[in-house]
Order: structure tokens, then C-alpha cells, then sequence
């Protein structure tokens, strides 16, 4: 009984024992699972913080701002750098500027690479870029400034940037032949035009100012005719140029160069002739006293000496009393006037009927233009001279006679500009008519048909 008793005791104590132990491996199962959902939640928690962190750097960094359209043409691109302290290299990468790794540490991630930022630079000033925003250009990174210095138009008259209207763009104008290109505001402002070649006088240099007003660029000053006896040279080689077209002018026809006051009063004077509306040569049929300038207004040096003119009386001999040039322009722009001048002239002495401004006009452009082409093809001008030409004129140089410069060809590629692009009736209408029938027939033909018709040939 005894022994039965502490047998029933044993057993019951080793199911209590198993009943406590079983509990001890329990608390230490739910121990564990408490502590993997702790550590769980507080992977979480520093996930979500990394998140926050992330989120406000790129929240605090400067923010992406619009690059005007000034700023940036059709080939540049804004760009960004992305905060560089988020980013922090844990595999191999290398730096596009020096094309070593780059390790652990801070990297730039832009323009589809990424860079040490002391290897990130401005492509104009070669310094870093560190900025937020910065300017692509033919994948060039830029700072925005030196972007700007670099592409942004300036104003060819006062060296500023051209300023952007009230839509961020750029407004500016340019001159259709030489594309100098100004702020809208000069043209409003009194800045002064050469009144040969039409360029605006930039801030940097000093046009020559004439009796009349007429301001004059120093490139076109190296070659003006300035007085009478200096155009004589010019007015031979234009006398010539017609005799090899087998268009003799044989009468002795005065060329006299006047200011514009004096042209202006023999215009008024003459009658049934046709004119732009600043006229800058004149061929008279009636007799009449006009001024003649003896000795131009440009001293040594370029300085401004006092002009001399005198009287000339015209006398009529012919159908043709003189020509008439307006002073101070260089000597393809004068000769170009001469030539169509002398078209005149010649169509009086041979008996033209009288014709309509279209076809007048037309054909002395057409002569002036083939002029031009044939000094321009030449390269050199007239090598003749005259003591008197040459001792009375302080401006004359071996370009007025002799080879052309740079710029005086593309003095006279202007000049057949205008005349190709006039918008005139008579002068330009008339003009690119003249020159179809030329084209097509021959100078002699059409000159024979409009002689006989009194237009051009179709």
C-alpha cells in the first residue's frame, strides 16, 4: 500500500514536472516571438525614418527652378543635381570625369553618370558645379551664369545682354544683310545709322558726322568721294565700262558732287523726273545753277575742316545738262549711283521715248547692279588718277583705287542687296523685270525692244 501510494506520488510529480517544464518552453517561445515583432517594428520604424530623412533633404534642398527661355536655346537642357548626401556608394562606381572608382562617400548623380563632386565642372570656367540647377548644352554642363555669358545674344550696339520681354523671351532686332543684332530700344533712341551701310554706330566707336547730318561709319569714311575733282577718276571708269558694253556715251556730260540741300533744290527744278524719296544723284536736261563742292569737309586725320563750295552754272548743249552726286559715299556706293545716273543720260542722248518709271528705273538699276558685279568680280578698281584728284583729297586711299579690302567687297555685295531687295514699283519691280529680259535676251535686244515698244520684252 505504502509502496503503491509512493508510486501514485512519483508519477504525479513527473506530470507536474512536465506540466511546469512544457509552460517554461512557452514563456521562452513567446519571449522570442516578442522580441523578432520588437525588432521587426524597429526595423520599420528606422525604415521609415531613412524614408523621412530622404524625403525632407529633398524637401530642404533648393528647389527646381524653370530656366528661362533666354537662359536656354533649342539645343540646351535644364538639369539637376540630386542631393549628394542621401547618396552613399556601396558597390563599384566610376566617376565619369576621371574615370576612377569611386568608393564610399559621397557621388553626384546627373546627366545619366555619376561624378565625384570636385569632377562635376562648368565646361566654360572649368570651376565645380555645386549649384542645384545648372544648364546642359551639346551635353556640356554649364553654371547658369557662364551659360548665360556664353549663349545669351548681346546687343551689338551696347555690348548688354538683349533684354527679354514680358514672356521671358528674347526680342532683339537685326539688320537683314549684316545681322547686327540690337535691342529693340535703339531704335527709338537717337542711336545713329551710317548712312551708307546702314549699321547702327556701336557704343565703342565714333561715326563721322557730315555738314548735313548724315552720319558716316569709319569702314565706309576709308573710301568716300568727298569733293568734286575726286570723282573724276570714278566717273572715267564708268564712261569705260559703258563703252565695252558698246554703249558710248560721246557728249561731255558735267559730274558734279553737291551737298544735299543743293540736290534737293535742282530735284525741284527739273522736271518729270522720278526719285526715291531721299534722292542721292540726279540727271539734269535743264539749265540751272547748282552749288558744286571744291573741297570736302574731312581734314587729316578725319577731322571735321570747314567745306568749300562754288556755282556752277549748267548750260544746255544736249538733252543732258549734268549729273548730279550726293557727296560723302563710298566709292562703290557712288559709282553705283554714277551708273544709273549715266543710264539716264544715255537713254535721253539716244532718243528713248519717254518711258514709265517701271521700266526707266528698272533698267538704270540693272545697270548700276552689273556695276557692281563687275567691280566686285574684278577686286580692283580704277588704277587712274588726277593731280588734282589727288592732291585735294585728305581721305583717299589706295583702296579707292587699287585692290579691294574685306569689307569693301562686302560693301558692294550690300549694295546689290538693296538693289535686289527693293520693294519699290519702279526701282524694284522695275529692276527684276529689267533683269528677266536681260537673262533672256541680252542687254542689246532688250535695249533695242524697249526703244521700239517702250517696254521690256517678255
Amino acid at each position: 500500500m505504502d509502496h503503491a501510494i509512493a508510486l501514485s506520488l512519483s508519477e504525479e510529480d513527473q506530470r507536474k514536472g512536465k506540466t511546469i517544464d512544457t509552460g517554461h518552453h512557452l514563456d521562452e517561445d513567446e519571449q522570442i516571438a516578442q522580441a523578432l515583432q520588437e525588432n521587426i517594428g524597429h526595423n520599420l520604424a528606422e525604415d521609415e525614418q531613412l524614408a523621412r530623412a530622404l524625403q525632407e533633404s529633398m524637401n530642404d534642398g533648393p528647389p527646381r527652378q524653370h530656366i528661362p527661355v533666354e537662359d536656354v536655346n533649342s539645343e540646351s537642357t535644364p538639369a539637376s543635381i540630386l542631393p549628394s548626401n542621401i547618396f552613399r556608394t556601396s558597390g563599384l562606381r566610376v566617376c565619369a570625369g576621371c574615370r576612377s572608382p569611386i568608393g564610399r562617400g559621397r557621388f553626384l548623380s546627373c546627366m545619366d553618370s555619376v561624378w565625384h563632386p570636385e569632377c562635376f565642372r562648368c565646361y566654360a570656367c572649368d570651376r565645380p558645379i555645386s549649384e542645384y540647377e545648372f544648364a546642359v548644352h551639346e551635353n556640356h554642363a554649364y553654371h547658369r551664369p557662364c551659360y548665360k555669358e556664353r549663349f545669351h545674344p548681346k546687343c551689338d550696339v551696347c555690348s548688354s545682354f538683349i533684354p527679354t520681354d514680358k514672356n521671358g523671351l528674347i526680342e532683339y532686332r537685326a539688320h537683314p544683310f549684316w545681322m547686327q543684332k540690337y535691342c529693340p530700344s535703339h531704335e527709338n533712341d537717337g542711336t545713329p545709322r551710317c548712312c551708307s551701310c546702314e549699321r547702327m554706330e556701336p557704343k565703342d566707336s565714333q561715326y563721322i558726322t557730315l555738314d548735313d547730318g548724315r552720319r558716316l561709319c569709319l569702314e565706309c569714311l576709308h573710301t568716300a568721294i568727298m569733293e568734286t575733282n575726286e570723282c573724276q577718276p570714278l566717273y572715267i571708269d564708268i564712261q569705260e565700262f559703258y563703252e565695252g558694253m558698246n554703249m558710248k556715251v560721246e557728249q561731255q556730260v558735267p559730274l558734279l558732287l553737291v551737298e544735299r540741300q543743293a540736290l534737293n533744290e535742282a530735284m525741284e527744278a527739273e522736271k518729270s523726273v522720278h526719285h526715291l524719296p531721299e534722292t542721292r544723284g540726279l540727271c539734269l536736261s535743264e539749265e540751272q545753277i547748282v552749288r558744286t563742292i571744291l573741297k570736302g569737309p574731312i581734314g587729316p586725320g578725319n577731322r571735321i575742316i570747314d567745306m568749300v563750295t562754288g556755282p556752277y552754272k549748267l548750260i544746255r548743249r544736249c538733252e543732258v545738262t549734268a549729273i548730279l552726286i550726293l557727296y560723302g559715299l563710298p566709292r562703290l556706293l557712288t559709282g553705283s549711283i554714277l551708273a544709273h545716273e549715266m543710264m539716264h543720260a544715255y537713254l535721253r542722248l539716244k532718243g528713248y521715248r519717254t518711258l514709265s518709271p517701271e521700266v526707266e528705273e528698272g533698267i538704270c538699276q540693272v545697270l548700276a547692279h552689273l556695276w557692281l558685279e563687275s567691280e566686285i568680280t574684278s577686286g580692283s578698281g580704277s588704277m587712274s588718277t588726277t593731280s588734282d584728284a589727288s592732291s585735294s583729297s585728305s581721305t583717299s586711299s589706295s583702296s579707292k583705287k587699287g585692290a579691294k579690302t574685306e569689307f569693301e567687297k562686302r560693301l558692294g555685295e550690300f549694295f546689290k542687296y538693296q538693289i535686289e531687295t527693293d520693294s519699290s514699283v519702279a526701282y524694284g519691280d522695275g529692276f527684276r523685270a529689267g533683269m528677266r529680259a536681260i537673262e533672256r535676251y541680252g542687254l542689246r535686244s532688250t535695249l533695242d525692244h524697249i526703244k521700239m515698244t517702250g517696254s521690256f520684252p517678255c
